[in-house]
């Protein structure tokens, strides 16, 4: 089965043309891509993290927990996802490795965020 590919468009072997759509691992690739370009900037991105993270994201997480009923699975999964980028600064890995854990820790974060907020109204 032979592909082509014409000014955005995939076209297959019976003839019809379609649009290809973003897939993850191409979201990835492009995350990986960028956190190695920006190798130079580490320690920007080590400060970023932990501080952005320590004193913003985490505290206002675990508030939001805590107001809306004080699960304890939930501000155990708050504290390791602080955990995580907290490890992977300071076991100094490059930003191949510190970029996509802070936006994994993020996401993580907003996650908890829903779940907690979720629990609440039920």
């Amino acid at each position: 089965m032979k592909t082509l590919t014409h000014h955005g468009l995939t076209q297959n072997h019976t003839g019809y043309s379609t649009v290809p759509g973003y897939s993850i691992s191409a979201a990835w690739n492009k995350l990986i891509a960028y956190a190695e370009a920006q190798e130079e900037r580490r320690f920007l991105w080590a400060a970023i993290s932990l501080l952005g993270h320590g004193t913003l994201f985490t505290i206002g997480t675990m508030v939001i927990v805590i107001l809306t009923g004080n699960d304890l699975l939930l501000l155990t999964a708050t504290c390791l996802t602080m955990a995580m980028v907290l490890v992977v600064n300071l076991a100094a890995l490059p930003t191949k490795y510190i970029i996509p854990i802070f936006f994994f820790s993020l996401l993580a974060d907003i996650i908890i965020i829903i779940t907690a907020t979720a629990l609440w109204i039920n």
